[in-house]
């Protein structure tokens, strides 16, 4: 079985190395991308080995789009003038069959190609198919070609398409199997299996509870008398049996005093000079005399006053 694949992860330039021949145009890679050029006009580009049968597929991713033919070959000749074509166009996929340079549409799906689009077209028998992303959008039977080995890329160039991640490889159509000619017998399962359960022969007696479990209480048989508090309590104070005497104060006080009940009687005055007496009260006791010591000329007194 022959493959072929292509990332074009290389250094830009025109040279597209020994894996590729260029049909017609001018082809390119730029940016690790194949570029179909800006000259305008169709051009073919093949894989320089052939696929071992005709019964192969080939896909590509559309990288940058634009309302232009680009597509896939396959089952195609040398210089790809005949063989299948899948290719969008900016309106729809169109499968066609190309027989010496005439095309005619085979096949369509009805949508406009996107940027990441990965085209597939396989060819195998009289079965051509048609995918985008990976998912069958046209599958129709034809014969106009039957043989055929090169596969590659038809495009407008323009600066707006690039392509990326080519691939090619043969597809081994599968082989019809006739009837069995004998039946093995059925061999045991190995590792888990189910099976019926027949009914138990026997019966175990209930196991006791384990861990913590609920039972209903029983009436208590005695009752506890009342236990005495504890800690503060308040009651009720009776009335006080006698009653204390008062007690004297403690530091000062004051008190209204009555008037003096008796008053002093006048002192004889001392002569005028006397020895011994500085100061003389005579009268009652809101009416003071005062002498005093021996000056010059000296004191007379009288009768004393009251």
């Amino acid at each position: 079985m022959a493959s072929f694949a292509d990332d074009f992860n290389r250094l830009d330039g025109t040279d597209l190395g020994p894996g590729w021949v260029q049909v017609s145009g001018f082809w390119s890679i730029v940016s690790s991308q194949l570029s179909p050029g800006s000259d305008g006009g169709t051009i073919i580009l093949r894989a320089a080995g052939p696929m071992d049968s005709s019964d192969h597929s080939v896909q590509v991713t559309i990288a940058a789009t634009t309302a232009a033919s680009h597509g896939v070959w396959c089952r195609g000749n040398s210089n790809i003038s005949s063989g299948y074509l899948w290719r969008n166009d900016g309106t729809s996929w169109d499968l066609f069959s190309v027989v010496s340079g005439t095309f005619n549409v085979i096949g369509s799906y009805a949508v406009p190609a996107a940027p990441g689009d990965v085209a597939k077209l396989q060819a195998v028998g009289s079965t051509i198919k048609g995918f985008v992303n990976g998912i069958q959008r046209v599958s129709v039977t034809d014969t106009a070609v039957a043989t055929g080995t090169s596969v590659g890329l038809r495009s407008t160039s323009s600066a707006a398409i690039r392509f990326d991640d080519f691939a090619a490889a043969d597809v081994t159509a599968g082989v019809t199997l006739g009837a069995a000619s004998e039946a093995g017998t059925a061999q045991a399962l190995v590792g888990s299996k189910t099976a019926s359960l027949g009914p138990a022969t026997e019966t175990d007696a209930s196991q006791s509870l384990a861990g913590a479990k609920t039972a209903a209480l029983t009436a208590a048989a005695t009752a506890e008398t009342a236990r005495a508090l504890t800690g503060a309590r308040s009651r009720t104070l009776t009335a006080a049996t006698s009653s204390e005497s008062a007690q004297p104060l403690v530091g000062t006080k004051a008190a209204v005093l009555g008037v003096a009940v008796e008053t002093n009687t006048a002192r004889p005055l001392t002569p005028a000079g006397g020895a011994g007496i500085d100061t003389v009260t005579a009268g009652t006791p809101r009416t003071r005399w005062t002498v005093g010591r021996t000056r010059a000329p000296a004191w007379t007194a009288g009768t004393p006053r009251t």
